[in-house]
């Protein structure tokens, strides 16, 4: 059954404003029945030339706001997330959005915060980074640490080369070009939000890893996923982005 979005004055409140940096995206073919029964009610799963994808993405939280108030001691955070990609039919044509496997943050007010407004799966870690410019400005690399059950994981990527738009229609588009959230109430119906930000440029990858406890993260179906390299790899600068307040599809 079609699913429409119910419009509420709430829907077009900015609940948070930051900038998202140094955004190192890893990205992985999936088998799409590994993410069937994640998929939220009234989306299917998105693809690029019939491959579906998961993404495991770490960047920098800078300026955070919250309704427009800047909240002491949370501002400026690493943030880590295992995340795949949907669309919805809508009036205007498809929106096209992620949904979020789980989110890593250092801050638990953060975690709570996100679990209460959007039911996002957000757990709270020991996290820090690392960011390193080569002496032309034109290669970089960062890395993002977090602590789980005693056990260091850690996402690294470098990258070269000149920042530039995505190719039209290439995977590196499909991944950046999502610009809504999708996510499961408790009742079983969908919350819906947009996320706002100008297209990013992006500098591919020269070299990633990724080392993680994936099963104790994420569960054993993604342990297989995240072992081999990812299929595509790439840095966005990042940008100012705004993301507002959720509204629930009814059926």
């Amino acid at each position: 059954m079609a699913s429409s979005a119910s419009e509420t004055p709430d829907s077009r409140v900015v609940l948070l404003s930051a900038e998202w940096r140094h955004v190192a995206m890893l990205n992985y073919e999936v088998d799409p029945s590994i993410l069937a029964a994640l998929v939220p009610a009234g989306t299917s799963l998105d693809s690029h030339e019939g491959k579906t994808f998961v993404s495991i993405v770490g960047f920098l939280f800078l300026h955070t706001r919250v309704f427009g108030v800047p909240i002491p001691f949370h501002r400026h955070f690493e943030e880590v997330n295992l995340r795949f990609y949907v669309r919805r039919r809508s009036h205007e044509g498809w929106r096209r959005g992620v949904v979020f496997i789980k989110e890593i943050v250092p801050k638990a007010a953060i975690a709570l915060a996100a679990r209460f407004l959007y039911n996002e799966r957000y757990v709270s870690l020991p996290m820090s980074h690392r960011l390193d410019r080569d002496s032309t400005g034109r290669g970089s690399s960062i890395q993002y640490s977090w602590r789980h059950d005693g056990f260091e994981n850690q996402l690294k990527l470098k990258a070269a080369g000149i920042s530039q738009p995505p190719r039209l229609n290439s995977v590196q588009e499909f991944i950046s070009e999502h610009y809504w959230g999708y996510s499961c109430l408790r009742d079983g119906s969908t919350l819906e939000y947009r996320v706002d930000h100008p297209r990013w440029e992006i500098q591919e990858a020269t070299q990633t890893s990724l080392d993680c406890n994936v099963a104790g993260l994420y569960g054993d179906r993604f342990a297989e996923v995240l072992g081999p390299p990812p299929s595509s790899a790439f840095l966005a600068e990042g940008s100012h982005v705004r993301v507002f307040m959720g509204r629930r599809l009814i059926a």
